[in-house]
């Protein structure tokens, strides 16, 4: 039986990390920055920082991913205490889903209360286009793994959390103040989360159209987790590749990466200034 089959025992493992952060730390920002694929330059970003690695805190899963750099940063962002999150592990990598979310667990329960997602995504809407930022305004989950799923963590939150409305509307709007208000270009869409680790058929892409504007590998289970414990959240994907610029063509990695790095700036200045306004 796995370790999160055990209510008292998963909760025990949620905590010790807790407390491994606190030790570490001291008071654990209020403000959470998830930085996906590409997208950790926002690390740079942080003013007085500190950091460590994932393998000197308790129970944080390793990343094995290149474009994930797997260190927790904190200091100052749009002139705010935060903490970046600077890589995540994904299910395709072979864990648990509920594993991967322990780190974010942990830093609710550590006192973070708001939290800003952000990956690299495949557009499926023509009028979305790689270099794009897109601000979440929905999901799906198609990775058909429920972070919630066993004995539920009475302390983190419900057994039937609410989730009609996951991405905060208050947050929501205020990003798409802040990007107007800094020239930044802002799309919205639905985004629907996949296991991975392939890249989509067109089959498939012509199915996932219908009903989303963009795909990719993560973000769904850390808003369900959050939600679960009442955090707000706010999701933004950085638009790597398109789906519907080019069907025949070969989506690789490494294209993930170096789109999410042009796009980092804009990427930035939006999450610093949504930090600031928050």
């Amino acid at each position: 039986m796995s370790v999160f089959d055990n209510a008292t025992e998963h909760q025990a493992l949620i905590d010790e990390a807790a407390e491994t952060l606190r030790a570490r730390i001291g008071t654990v920002p209020e403000v959470l920055v998830v930085a996906g694929s590409g997208l950790g330059g926002l690390t740079a970003k942080v003013q007085d920082a500190q950091s460590v690695s994932y393998e000197e805190l308790k129970h944080f899963p390793q990343s094995t991913v290149v474009g994930h750099a797997g260190k927790l940063v904190w200091g100052k962002l749009g002139g705010k205490p935060a903490v970046v999150m600077s890589g995540r592990k994904h299910v395709y990598e072979g864990v648990d889903v509920r594993q991967t979310i322990v780190p974010l667990r942990a830093l609710l329960r550590a006192g973070v209360k708001t939290v800003l997602l952000s990956n690299a995504a495949g557009s499926m809407n023509r009028f979305i286009l790689p270099g794009d930022l897109m601000l979440i305004t929905d999901h799906i989950n198609f990775q058909f793994r429920a972070p919630l799923e066993g004995p539920n963590l009475s302390e983190m939150g419900p057994r039937f959390p609410d989730v009609s409305a996951p991405y905060d509307p208050g947050l929501c709007d205020l990003a798409r103040q802040a990007a107007l208000d800094l020239g930044v270009s802002l799309k919205e869409g639905v985004y629907v989360a996949l296991t991975g680790p392939t890249y989509e058929t067109q089959a498939e892409v012509g199915m996932y159209k219908q009903f989303a504007d963009a795909v990719g590998m993560s973000t769904v289970p850390e808003t369900l987790a959050a939600a679960h414990a009442g955090a707000r959240v706010l999701a933004i994907s950085a638009i790597t590749n398109s789906h519907v610029q080019r069907k025949l063509a070969v989506t690789t990695h490494e294209e993930v990466i170096e789109t999410g790095k042009q796009v980092g700036d804009a990427f930035c200045r939006l999450v610093e200034e949504i930090i600031r306004r928050a």
